[in-house]
């Protein structure tokens, strides 16, 4: 089976095609000649979700897997969310870090949760598969593995962060991870 990727991030690239099962040829926007920014105009992660997939199948006729994805920090009322990526005014990592750490200070709650919805949209339809991974906001990056907010995220029960671990310990209970297990479990079926 043929599948495209509504990606050009090389880090998801990489992280998911480690758990997408040999028997799904997995492509890249590159792959298939997109060079355009997906539009991301919904204002959720599931509706941005959804929205990057159906472009790609309506525009380039393939069967596409999407995904969005959120860190909700419960103190900051679910922010950066939707808005994770452009935090800080730019697509700069470091930034958003910075930033967030600000607004959080010492004295907040630090409870946060990385939540991913992949969209299959697969013959025309939209299948959506969510992934959660429950953990805290460390006061200060850790490790140089990973990307995004990957440096300060402590999942729960764990010691340590995202970046600190590498892709196969972060695929065992990513939110990305849990999210394409349910793809993949759907894709087996077909």
């Amino acid at each position: 089976m043929k599948l495209c990727l509504a990606s050009n991030n090389p880090n998801k690239i990489k992280e998911i095609r480690a758990v997408v099962p040999p028997t799904i040829a997995l492509v890249s926007l590159q792959d298939i000649g997109c060079d355009v920014d997906l539009p991301e105009t919904r204002g959720t992660i599931e509706g941005n979700s959804e929205e990057k997939a159906a472009y790609v199948f309506e525009h380039y006729g393939i069967n596409c897997l999407s995904d969005d994805t959120g860190l909700e920090v419960f103190a900051l009322g679910d922010a950066p969310g939707v808005d994770s990526a452009f935090y800080s005014g730019s697509r700069d990592s470091l930034a958003n870090i910075q930033k967030l750490l600000a607004e959080l200070g010492p004295d907040l709650l630090r409870e946060a949760q990385f939540r991913t919805v992949m969209t299959l949209f697969w013959e025309g339809k939209a299948h959506q598969f969510e992934g959660i991974a429950k953990g805290r906001i460390l006061e200060e990056s850790r490790g140089t593995d990973g990307f995004g907010y990957d440096p300060i995220f402590l999942p729960e029960g764990e010691v340590l962060t995202f970046a600190e671990m590498s892709l196969a310990e972060k695929n065992k209970f990513s939110h990305r991870a849990k999210a394409l297990r349910k793809v993949a479990d759907f894709l087996a079926q077909l």
